[in-house]
């Protein structure tokens, strides 16, 4: 296995432009994108330790099944030893460290105590910025997932069946998609009917499915570490006037905001556009959260498609357009795809059908 030297460069360039001279990365699917090798530490100490002078050192506890990194020194500890006491002695004590958003305050603090550096700040945008635009291979990976997320979504729609709950339906989810040839789930299913799709991220429960009730699958799977996620609504039956009404402006809204998708557009801009459409048709107060979220290796990763979003669309981006409109107990409507940023566009990732679709499932 070999430190991927092209990724670590650019980590080691956007060091430099922010005035970080020396970095610990905790979160595992970061370090897996540097190195290689994914690891799911748990309370243990797994980090990756970059510096602008090329010392790099890669920290595993014994217990992780490591296998030889090419590029990077390991240092190994046991338990019952610190990790961070094995990383301490390499670390340049007079200079500031940064640390990304997700390193614990158990090992933040052993480093303070330790006066292992100078100083700490939060060097999240980093690994933000350089994981945001997808190279060739990711880009690959990311339409596979999605291309069986696609798959899977119409072997759902068959599962919609009268006298069904919401449960049984999920709990069938991770066979189908494993016989499609995913790996696992890239987040537990979010299956919800009538009321409850009013609801944005519902659980699965024991509530049964009955007549003129729509039907929210927000779903995702995982493929060679690379993840997909998309939200279709159908209805059993016909809805009544107010659900068509909601679902066709939640569509509108959808599909002006993917078509907004270009480079050198604010992602600020791009929620807006959604957001204004169904503001305008009197459902603005039930659009509750941002339009959108970035993933590729996690579900949700760094950076999202919001009113307050300070993010440039650049080409390799890949994000979820996700417009709602939630009618408490009433109805809740999402539909969502995920789109990259083209070098002149956007492609989308989601090709399942969207238009309103009536489900007469029988037993």
């Amino acid at each position: 296995m070999q430190m991927n030297g092209e990724r670590i460069e650019k980590v080691l360039k956007k060091m430099e432009e922010q005035g970080i001279y020396q970095l610990l990365v905790t979160d595992p699917a970061s370090v897996s994108y540097l190195t290689g090798h994914y690891e799911e530490p748990w309370e243990r100490f797994w980090a990756l330790y970059l510096n602008t002078n090329g010392q790099h050192k890669l920290v595993s506890n014994k217990l992780f099944s490591l296998p030889e990194v090419s590029g990077v020194d390991i240092l190994w500890y046991a338990d019952g030893e610190s990790g961070i006491g094995m990383l301490y002695p390499y670390m340049e004590h007079e200079k500031p460290l940064g640390v990304d958003g997700v390193t614990m305050a158990k090992f933040l603090l052993e480093m303070m105590e330790r006066k292992a550096a100078s100083d700490y700040t939060d060097a999240s945008e980093v690994m933000k910025q350089v994981r945001a635009c997808k190279d060739s291979y990711e880009q690959k990976k990311m339409e596979e997932a999605s291309a069986i997320n696609d798959k899977a979504m119409e072997c759902f729609r068959g599962l919609i069946k009268e006298g069904k709950t919401e449960q049984e339906i999920a709990e069938q989810m991770l066979g189908i998609y494993r016989e499609l040839g995913a790996d696992d789930y890239s987040f537990a299913p979010l299956v919800g009917f009538g009321g409850n799709a009013a609801c944005g991220h519902h659980g699965p429960d024991r509530t049964v499915l009955k007549k003129g009730d729509c039907v929210l699958f927000d779903v995702g799977c995982k493929k060679d570490g690379f993840c997909s996620d998309m939200t279709r609504t159908f209805f059993f039956g016909e809805p009544d006037e107010e659900s068509r009404r909601v679902y066709n402006t939640v569509l509108k809204a959808q599909l002006a905001a993917e078509a907004a998708v270009k480079p050198g557009v604010p992602l600020s801009e791009i929620d807006r556009t959604a957001r204004d459409i169904i503001t305008e048709a009197g459902y603005g107060p039930y659009f509750t959260h941002r339009l959108g979220h970035f993933i590729g290796y996690d579900v949700h990763e760094a950076g999202d498609v919001s009113s307050t979003s300070d993010i440039v669309a650049k080409p390799g981006m890949i994000f979820s357009i996700e417009p709602g409109i939630y009618l408490p107990d009433k109805v809740g409507v999402r539909i969502e795809d995920l789109v990259m940023v083209t070098e002149d566009g956007v492609k989308l990732l989601n090709h399942y059908p969207k238009e309103l679709t009536v489900v007469e499932g029988k037993l």
